[in-house]
């Protein structure tokens, strides 16, 4: 039970920072995309891009999707409370019906949330609207409380 306690507090750190980055990045419309694994595991993706293995922090974030820095484009994909890699490419849905004003950021989370059970973050850089995906669905527009929801759903085992 003590355990149990001390990683449910863990996770609502996690879910508190990324919030909080999602919202900065979005307020000054800085592109984005963070996926968090869950039951299967994105090592291939892992494998071809920039291996980090850092903590989740708010300030590394911030700093991995600045622009015009080396690792700000492709997706940072974070395994429990680590940013596993940063620079990931994912294959973008091929899905026919997905709306025009949704970019190749939007593409590529969409095409992660079909191939794996993974739950993703995109920040749009024209809008500085947030989205997330998962099972190859994306709902746009997200509010920072409809994202704390999600993420409490998706990473708090109960």
């Amino acid at each position: 039970e003590p355990y149990r306690r001390q990683r449910q507090m863990c996770i609502r750190d996690r879910i508190e920072t990324l919030i909080k980055a999602a919202e900065h990045l979005a307020n000054r419309k800085i592109g984005a995309i963070i996926t968090i694994e869950k039951e299967h595991t994105l090592n291939t993706l892992v494998e071809g891009s920039v291996k980090l293995d850092a903590l989740v922090t708010f300030e590394l974030l911030e700093t991995i999707f600045h622009p015009n820095t080396a690792l700000h484009d492709g997706a940072v994909i974070i395994r429990g409370n680590r940013i596993k890699c940063a620079s990931a490419f994912y294959q973008p849905s091929q899905k026919k019906d997905i709306p025009q004003h949704y970019g190749s950021r939007h593409r590529a989370a969409i095409g992660i949330s079909e191939q794996s059970d993974a739950f993703t973050i995109v920040v749009s850089e024209e809008t500085g609207h947030i989205a997330t995906t998962i099972g190859g669905t994306i709902t746009g527009n997200v509010s920072l409380e409809s994202l704390k929801t999600s993420l409490d759903q998706q990473l708090i085992v109960r």
